[in-house]
């Protein structure tokens, strides 16, 4: 495997062209040693050989691996029966899949849950709440751990104590986790035993051509991808398309005809995409037993939390909304829904926005 990991190392190399070089050695050691006219032999271009034995020169395959171990990432090829059966069936499944956590949600129903970064208070609360929902009855959700919706999803499952897999565009090793910005949730991905995967070998950043590769093994883990929020040339309608090339279902949840965050979703829809108004059509859809019993309402403890869940009717409400309707003093709204978050009846999901859990 450590020859594997350095072949790997050579910029543009890529899982292909490793097919090609390990099919004609009995091993990735052999692979490894190869000399300048072999590889002219495997590769057409003689400066597409030069270019790749000179790179190669440069790379020792122990210090390689040691970092693998100094951060705690681990690796498994396209030939170990550790490798998730879904993703091999894809055209172009990487030939090596580095991973933190554990590969221990193969016997688990994936959905992948995706959408855009830029997202709405509706688009963040149905991300959230079908994680959430969808982990709790033993389904894995996979998503990209990008800002927006993935996030959105990811917490969700979280919040559920369920699986979650975050496929990345870059490498594990802490110092190119990306987006700086869900650094903590990956921590907090690992911590409940979730999982983080990339095909990229540490010191690898993240750039525009990682994210459509990351997209293909997004759809290739998933039974079925959901697509929340999605404008006209978002990153999540390229996951959605290589779903359907997967022989995926694709789902999609409706929204606004004048919010440029749902043309990609209505858009989806109009193409055939599954519409999605509840988790049972996506559990149907694949066969997996429905929701059988829905959340007992909250039993509030006083007055005010009376008139505050009474003010709730599926949207996200503001908390000046919310002392609007229930004209109540903004101290005491502020408090009790302080109080109800902690109970676990509410959520705040940004903006003093709040919405029922």
């Amino acid at each position: 495997m450590k020859y594997l990991n350095a072949l790997n190392k050579i910029p543009g190399m890529g899982p292909q062209r490793m097919k090609i070089l390990l099919k004609n050695f009995p091993d990735s050691h052999s692979a490894w040693k190869i000399d300048l006219d072999d590889l002219k032999k495997y590769f057409s271009g003689e400066k597409l050989a030069e270019k790749f034995f000179l790179k190669k020169k440069k790379i020792n395959p122990d210090e390689e691996w040691e970092k693998l171990t100094k951060e705690n990432i681990r690796v498994i090829s396209l030939k170990d029966p550790l490798y998730p059966a879904l993703l091999k069936e894809i055209s172009n499944p990487p030939y090596l899949l580095y991973y933190k956590g554990n590969l221990d949600f193969q016997n688990l129903p994936t959905l992948a849950i995706v959408g855009s970064r830029k997202f709405t208070s509706y688009g963040a609360q149905v991300a959230q709440t079908f994680g959430k929902k969808l982990a709790r009855l033993g389904m894995a959700i996979v998503s990209g751990m990008a800002l927006g919706i993935d996030s959105f999803a990811h917490r969700g499952a979280l919040e559920s104590q369920g699986k979650t897999i975050a496929v990345l565009g870059n490498s594990l090793d802490e110092k190119n986790l990306y987006p700086k910005n869900n650094v903590n949730l990956a921590h907090l991905i690992l911590s409940q035993e979730g999982t983080l995967i990339s095909e990229y070998p540490p010191e690898t950043s993240a750039g525009p051509l990682t994210f459509p590769a990351r997209n293909r093994i997004i759809a290739g883990l998933s039974q079925g991808v959901l697509v929340v929020e999605a404008g006209e040339k978002s990153g999540a309608l390229i996951t959605a398309r290589m779903a359907l090339d997967y022989n995926r279902e694709v789902f999609s949840i409706p929204g606004p005809i004048f919010s440029e965050q749902s043309i990609g979703t209505n858009s989806l829809i109009k193409s055939g995409a599954k519409t999605v108004c509840g988790i049972n059509d996506i559990l149907e859809e694949l066969n997996l037993k429905t929701e059988k019993e829905k959340k007992p309402l909250p039993v509030p403890d006083t007055q005010e939390e009376k008139l505050i869940l009474k003010s709730f009717s599926g949207e996200p409400l503001h908390i000046d909304k919310i002392i609007s309707l229930t004209r109540l003093q903004p101290t005491i709204v502020s408090g009790a829904l302080t109080v109800m978050e902690m109970k676990g009846w509410i959520k705040n999901i940004g903006g003093q926005n709040y919405i029922i859990i």
